[in-house]
């Protein structure tokens, strides 16, 4: 039989032009093959599905700062076009908003709810799963990409991001989808796919801005080495790319820019209304540096246990982040290793070492990153290393099982043992979670080492097909079951504030300190699993009080309102009775400081609350004048005292962490207890701003 590979076929892929009809019982072969490969994917999926929809409702609207976003665009194009905080437009969130628009289209269509608003992210993470598993699958074969799919679905901060609304699910997926079209690119040499590969990385932008960068020189280095064509070709196609990638990202940028900044929102996250510096500075290399102007505090140096804990090359399997991604990290670095050293002697094109470079060097690149940077760190950041350590595990694991080195086979028979001990380490952090399952991943551990051994040294001593089975069983409960327990304890949990994390409270880790949730520990704004500084000047009880209580009062000496820095509450029915009475009659039916106590209140009115400051309550907007001239005008009905920055005991008392510069927010609301009176309605001081 003879066939013609299309050009640049890769290794795996099926031939495009046959040769003569094979025998029967050959087709019968391949058409079995094709049943059970789709019969595993479709399951992947399926399950993968279930996973993430299943009892999406428990994180109620998730991040409430995103959601009231969300119900903003739906309401408005303008704040659809820009992403804004509110209907009216005072303010947009901290990000460019594509991550946004799925789920103000969906709001828009299926009103306001959990799923709505979270079943995009949910979406998004099926198709992440199943890019991955076609990336996969075309250049390591089936069972590689089965291997990377359950990976990457049962990773618990996965698992956890793609359940919930902010960016980060749509910088996966784009993310993915950029080394999908370079891998196709060099396996076919085709311009396209570089122009591809650039336009999905300014996707990625539009989703979370800069952190999409660090996979670009990893996957330039690939590129360059391994793709088809002379040298010159190869840099002509990777500027053809970095063109792409720059008109994806400047056509939004030039439009934020050159729109008269009075017909549009403030730029939240700027601290002079610049979408180029919100880029360059608080999302940017303020993120590397600590020195994020505006930020709820500063950032911590290397060693010095800062706000946003402690930076080193270990820090990925600190307790905070290790239950989180780290399961297979380890196993990932050594596979990527041995996966650069089985394809050494491959053709300078090949898809196989390519894909290595590619996966390798995203996840070296990221981690790295992600180890030494000193500004704002959350543990679901990580959720960007989890597709590259899924794909190195499952290339690695069968390329390394189809080797014929006794070399690899041992180094992967204790590299899986290894990972049964450092599962064991994680699980011990949480001595009160299924305290029976480490024993039992170490035990699974051991029995597939010994299994490989007999594979590589005695391999006639059991039945193949036997041995086969034997070792899939015992290695899947080694490498997936602790993860596959943190993803269940994620999804029966409640997720909600700014700074989710994945499975259980962990020794050192979040809800380590004070029980999930408790005053002074570190606990989330939520009640469950986050994890928040201590705002300066302030204690961490007024932004994170459990459940979004309402903390002590500003300055003026009341009450604040539900929520606080990271985290939305709850308002009441008498409060929220007061704002929607009348609410026609004005353009924001309330202002308070900070955007997820204004966030609070306008999901539960479904009216325009202004977040004064933004996120942090330390954005310039609006200034005083222009808040003056809105109450003149009989814009704004009521100002609520907020538990957030500016307002409550959680905030850092009125002054910006970086300078002695008194807030605007604080001038405003000084301005307002001068020359309004106070009343306290359910706890919550406010004042009527049209008496």
């Amino acid at each position: 039989m003879s066939v013609t590979l299309s050009p640049g076929a890769s290794e795996t892929q099926r031939p495009i032009v046959p040769g003569p009809v094979p025998p029967h019982s050959q087709r019968d072969t391949a058409t079995r093959r094709l049943s059970w490969e789709k019969i595993g994917f479709v399951s992947l999926l399926l399950v993968t599905a279930v996973l993430y929809f299943w009892n999406l409702s428990i994180n109620d609207y998730g991040n409430s700062f995103y959601a009231a976003a969300a119900q903003a665009g739906a309401d408005n194009w303008t704040a659809f076009f820009f992403g804004s905080s509110d209907m009216a437009n005072s303010i947009t969130v901290d990000k460019t908003p594509l991550s946004l628009w799925p789920m103000m289209l969906a709001v828009k269509i299926f009103g306001l709810n959990s799923y709505s608003l979270l079943g995009p992210e949910a979406l998004l993470g099926v198709a992440s799963v199943a890019l991955l598993y076609r990336t996969v699958r075309r250049h390591h074969g089936v069972p590689a990409a089965l291997i990377a799919g359950w990976a990457l679905a049962l990773t618990p901060v996965a698992t956890l991001m793609f359940r919930f609304n902010n960016p980060d699910a749509m910088l996966v997926f784009l993310m993915i989808a950029a080394v999908w079209a370079v891998l196709r690119g060099v396996e076919d040499g085709r311009w396209r796919w570089a122009v591809a590969a650039g336009a999905f990385i300014g996707l990625g932008f539009l989703a979370k801005q800069l952190q999409v960068l660090l996979i670009v020189p990893p996957l330039a280095l690939m590129w360059l080495i391994c793709a088809r064509g002379g040298v010159m070709r190869r840099i002509g196609q990777l500027l053809a790319a970095g063109a792409s990638m720059v008109a994806a990202v400047a056509w939004y940028i030039a439009a934020v820019e050159l729109w008269p900044a009075d017909k549009r929102p403030y730029i939240g996250g700027s601290q002079n209304n610049s979408i180029i510096e919100l880029t360059l500075g608080y999302n940017g290399l303020g993120r590397l540096n600590g020195n994020e102007t505006g930020s709820v505090v500063p950032g911590g140096g290397q060693g010095q246990g800062g706000a946003w804990g402690e930076t080193g090359i270990f820090r990925m399997f600190e307790s905070a982040q290790g239950g989180q991604i780290a399961w297979l990290l380890p196993l990932a670095l050594v596979l990527f290793v041995v996966g650069l050293w089985v394809s050494r002697t491959a053709a300078r094109t090949s898809t196989i070492r390519a894909s290595y470079i590619a996966w390798g060097g995203w996840l070296v690149a990221t981690a790295l990153t992600f180890s030494f940077m000193q500004g704002i760190f959350h543990q679901y950041y990580t959720v960007a290393l989890a597709p590259a350590i899924a794909a190195l595990v499952g290339a690695g694991l069968i390329n390394a099982h189809r080797s014929t080195s006794r070399v690899i086979h041992t180094v992967l028979a204790a590299s899986v043992l290894g990972s049964s001990i450092w599962a064991y380490i994680l699980l011990n952090r949480s001595s009160d979670f299924l305290p029976w399952l480490k024993f039992v991943v170490v035990a699974a551990g051991v029995i597939t080492f010994v299994l490989i051994m007999i594979h590589t040294f005695a391999p006639r001593l059991l039945n193949p097909k036997m041995l086969l089975v034997s070792t899939l069983v015992a290695g899947s409960l080694t490498l997936l079951s602790g993860p596959l327990a943190y993803s269940l304890e994620t999804v029966n949990s409640s997720n909600m504030g700014s700074i989710p994390t994945a499975g259980p409270a962990v020794a050192g880790g979040p809800g380590g300190q004070g029980g999930p949730g408790g005053p002074g520990g570190q606990g989330g704004p939520d009640g469950h699993n986050g994890t928040m500084p201590t705002p300066p000047n302030g204690s961490a009880d007024g932004a994170g009080t459990p459940d979004g209580q309402a903390g002590q009062g500003g300055p003026g000496g009341g009450q604040g309102g539900p929520g606080g820095l990271l985290g939305g509450g709850d308002a009441s029915a008498e409060v929220t009775s007061l704002l929607t009475a009348n609410a026609d009659s004005y353009t924001w039916v309330a202002a308070t400081s900070g955007s997820q106590s204004a966030a609070t209140y306008q999901l539960a009115a479904g009216y325009s609350v202004m977040p004064i400051g933004g996120f942090n309550g330390s954005d310039p907007s609006p200034t005083l004048e222009q808040f003056k001239q809105w109450v003149a005008e009989g814009k704004i009905h009521y100002y609520i005292v907020s538990d957030g920055p500016g307002g409550g005991a959680g905030g850092p008392g009125g002054e910006n962490s970086d300078s002695s510069t008194e807030r605007t927010s604080t001038q405003i609301q000084s301005w307002i207890e001068e020359n309004f009176t106070a009343q306290t309605v359910d706890g919550v001081t406010m004042y009527d701003l049209s008496s």
